[in-house]
């Protein structure tokens, strides 16, 4: 476990999103080929506001494209799939609930991307618990 003498920077949330990426399970890498990650300090009001935020701090994640599974090969994409991190709520939750750091974002990703495919919350608390 990485101990850290400061607030995680960026840059150490998006070390620890490519291992996390790494190590979720290989039926949600498979879905989610070619899709960037990427870590903000925390989402705008906008997108908190569209998605049924009353605060951006109550949003951790956040995936942004079409599933492969609904895609034709006639699509012409508009931008590639994205998964967003937002830093500070996740560090939030992670001073509030004592859950080791990589752990967090690793379950933050698995979560983005399980909700985004209409996995179910069983299905999501399993996969979570998949090591």
């Amino acid at each position: 476990m990485t101990r850290f003498h400061h607030p995680p920077t960026i840059e150490d949330i998006v070390e620890m999103a490519e291992q996390a990426f790494a190590a979720i399970p290989k039926e949600l890498r498979d879905l989610v080929r070619g899709a960037a990650v990427v870590v903000e300090d925390v989402a705008d009001e906008e997108t908190a506001e569209e998605l049924g935020f009353d605060s951006p701090w109550a949003l951790t994640g956040l995936y942004r494209g079409t599933p492969l599974t609904e895609r034709s090969v006639m699509d012409v994409p508009t931008q590639p799939d994205s998964i967003t991190l937002y830093r500070e709520p996740i560090l939030l939750e992670w001073v509030e609930t004592g859950e080791d750091l990589f752990r967090l974002v690793r379950n933050v990703l698995i979560h983005e991307i399980a909700h985004h495919f209409g996995f179910s919350d069983d299905d999501i608390d399993r996969l979570e618990a998949e090591e």
